[in-house]
């Protein structure tokens, strides 16, 4: 998905105006739809550049049967009804079929799906979906722990909201689920 930047920016700035903040008024929002812009392409919105398979291509032969699993992985999902982002953590389990990857490529798992205009219900299955349709893993789980912006500065103004989301994929063998899900930590709470 290509961004046009320049349109990007004049978008952004046309925001402004729109606000009553024209950019030529401060001297501050001089530059800031190129900021924005840039900002969504390149952090923002980056995961539209990432290929989920190619990411979880490269992998090992499985030795061990073990679970795997990641805490704490950053994590930033964009809120597609507000353009605000989400933040905290996901947490991902996968019991491997004949194939493992590494551990930071789980990472980019989770910027690949988050790091666009999705909700994270959404992001959590996709990110366990990829781990069975890429990898082959038998099971898998994501669980996003996450401070929502758009909860948090806007609206109901709840400083300390968080959202939690749990996605599980593959294997309906409800003692794997629970396994998988035993070995994840417990939701973090407020802030």
């Amino acid at each position: 998905m290509s961004m046009d930047l320049d349109a990007a920016a004049k978008a952004v700035e046309a925001l402004l105006v729109a606000l009553g903040h024209p950019p030529d008024s401060d001297p501050e929002l001089a530059e800031t739809g190129r900021r924005v812009a840039e900002a969504m392409q390149e952090d923002l919105l980056a995961g539209y550049a990432i290929d989920a398979a190619a990411v979880l291509s490269e992998s090992t032969a499985a030795t061990s049967p073990g679970l795997v699993v990641v805490s704490d992985v950053a994590a930033l999902v964009m809120c597609p009804h507000h353009l605000l982002p989400a933040l905290g953590s996901a947490h991902i389990a996968y019991w491997p079929g004949d194939r493992l990857v590494g551990l930071g490529a789980l990472a980019r798992l989770v910027d690949c799906f988050g790091r666009r205009l999705a909700l994270q219900e959404v992001v959590a299955q996709q990110v366990a979906d990829a781990l069975i349709e890429h990898l082959g893993a038998r099971a898998s789980v994501c669980m996003l722990d996450l401070a929502p912006t758009c909860v948090q500065a806007r609206g109901e103004r709840q400083a300390r909201a968080r959202a939690v989301s749990v996605a599980l994929a593959g294997s309906d063998d409800p003692e794997l689920r629970r396994t998988m899900l035993a070995r994840l930590p417990s939701p973090r709470g407020p802030a």
